[in-house]
């Protein structure tokens, strides 16, 4: 049967996965509050459906027959490239790879900012971020070689994803180095028990992803040994480990893997060769025998490669994939590096050149002609914040801090105001230095709720602390380093003080960030004001308080 919307089985084919009885109750949410490290996190509890054998059931069914799937990639399959995929018709979307250690130390949290669920680790970055919109087509890749930890994150996930899948062919260091990604076939005993170990444990179908071995004997055993685990379908990328893209796809492989398995094998490799566009992916499976095809390049450089009328222009889909990073709050380094992948030869350019140079998801937007649709979408997501904020218990809005006696300002440090050598968290530590003063002390406390931060700084025994949250650690220091400077009339940095001189000092660690913990040898400024501090009263007193 062809893969294409070229029959009416086909097209029946796509309809939604149907669910059992009782997934409504899914929605159900059981809510415990933990307290670790100073921080409160409203954290869902799992639910898990149970037969009555009381062996783990599906509450939701995913077919891997006659589909078009959008493949792991690294630092690609984030939420919104996933979505983009789906609106252009691919059926199945897989994140990208995320190592099983790294998701044992995360969170689960419910964003009602963003209606998203979040997996949060312990430095606050979001490992896996997820939506009810792909809940029944987004599979969750692992990258694992232990059976008992890749389980415990399939329970983590398994609520929110339709489908748990293990990377076996991978041949990157940085996976196959823990023994994951490809080094997993070369123990197939260790395939067999994390597979079957998945399998009986969890409640999504589980998959895995390989590569070719050297030879089709080999290949063959392995694939009928991994059948047996009672997977529920299997992708194959035509290479082996060593071979690369520009290395040809083993078609006649993947097509012996799929006559000699019963289950779904999903063809995956076709876009250096092959996968120009729509009609190509179906060609694809047919030179392979696959039940469906798994697309990774060609739809990394246009996701409209799903779409059966064919692509669309570049212009429209990189704003749509825009649109959806500023809207689930992609970080700007993973929005510009999709967008990079696919400008390709556009990027030099004069739109290429100032996504190059944008450092943050506004200059990004700018650079797109989507600023005024940032603004209101910030807008949006602020007023959003502020009700979900009016209407959480008060134990649970915020950590206590003792703010009596701090001198305060409606501040924001923006980068692009200031010099790249100098922040004013520099000139402020120069400024104690030259007054023999104690160096600068912050102390930053995050809110659960929308995971901002604020900071307060003391310096010769008086603090400083903006009222505006921020979303670092570090872009919070800075604001507060602002509010005291400003409260002494001190410079700093900004390039609008053109009277300030500013000497870059040899420093230890030369690519240490700014605004890090080492900041400890700052830029010199030459000119600083030399003016003490002074003497205050408190807070409540102080002209300054809500500046």
């Amino acid at each position: 049967m062809a893969l294409g919307r070229r029959t009416a089985v086909t097209s029946r084919a796509r309809r939604a996965p149907q669910t059992v009885a009782g997934e409504a109750q899914e929605g159900t949410r059981n809510w415990r509050t933990l307290r670790e490290g100073g921080s409160i996190h409203r954290v869902q509890q799992q639910q898990r459906g149970w037969s009555r054998r009381g062996m783990m059931v599906n509450s939701l069914s995913l077919c891997y027959h006659n589909k078009l799937i959008l493949a792991p990639m690294v630092r690609v399959g984030t939420l919104p490239m996933r979505l983009l995929a789906l609106d252009y018709g691919a059926d199945i979307v897989y994140c990208e790879e995320l190592i099983d250690l790294k998701m044992l130390q995360c969170k689960r949290v419910v964003n009602e900012v963003l209606s998203t669920v979040d997996f949060v680790a312990p430095d606050d970055r979001v490992v896996f971020r997820t939506c009810q919109r792909e809940r029944s087509k987004v599979v969750f890749q692992m990258g694992t070689s232990d059976a008992e930890q890749a389980l415990a994150v399939a329970r983590l996930v398994e609520n929110d994803v339709a489908g748990i899948d293990i990377n076996m062919g991978c041949p990157k260091e940085y996976s196959t180095k823990g023994g994951m990604g490809a080094a997993l076939l070369s123990d197939p005993d260790k395939i067999e028990k994390i597979l079957s170990t998945l399998v009986k444990g969890t409640s999504r179908p589980v998959t895995c992803k390989i590569r070719i071995l050297p030879s089709l004997e080999d290949t063959l055993n392995l694939v009928k040994r991994i059948e047996r685990t009672g997977i529920a379908a299997i992708a194959v990328h035509g290479r082996k480990r060593e071979e690369r893209p520009q290395h040809p796809v083993s078609c006649e492989t993947i097509k012996a893997i799929a006559e000699t398995l019963s289950i779904p094998v999903i063809a995956n490799g076709g876009s250096h060769d092959h996968i120009q566009n729509y009609l190509d992916i179906e060609d694809f499976r047919q030179a392979t025998a696959a039940s469906s095809v798994m697309v990774a390049r060609a739809a990394m450089w246009n996701p409209s490669i799903f779409l059966r009328e064919g692509l669309r222009p570049l212009e429209e889909v990189t704003q749509k994939y825009i649109r959806y990073a500023v809207q689930y709050d992609n970080h700007y380094t993973n929005t510009k590096h999709c967008l990079c992948q696919m400008l390709r030869e556009q990027l030099e350019s004069p739109q290429g050149k100032l996504l190059h140079a944008a450092q943050s998801s506004r200059e990004i937007c700018e650079a797109f002609g989507l600023g005024a649709f940032y603004e209101e979408t910030t807008r949006e997501l602020d007023s959003r914040r502020a009700e979900v904020l009016a209407r959480t218990p008060a134990e649970l809005e915020e950590p206590a801090e003792d703010t009596s006696g701090v001198i305060k300002m409606a501040v924001k440090f923006d980068r692009r105001a200031y010099s790249p050598q100098i922040t004013p968290k520099m000139c402020l530590l120069e400024w104690c230095r030259r007054e023999k003063l104690a160096q600068p002390v912050y102390e930053t406390v995050q809110r659960p709720l929308d995971r901002l931060f604020r900071s307060v700084v003391t310096v010769a025994e008086h603090k400083y602390q903006s009222t505006l949250w921020d979303k670092s650690k570090k872009l919070a220091e800075q604001a507060a380093a602002i509010v005291c400077l400003r409260s002494q009339g001190l410079p700093e940095g900004r390039l609008s003080e053109e009277s300030l001189s500013l000497h870059k000092r040899k420093r230890e660690a030369p690519d240490q960030d700014p605004g890090g913990p080492r900041a400890q040898e700052p830029a010199v400024p030459g000119e600083l004001c030399k003016k003490p501090f002074v003497t205050l009263g408190s807070g409540d007193e102080s002209p300054l308080e809500g500046w």
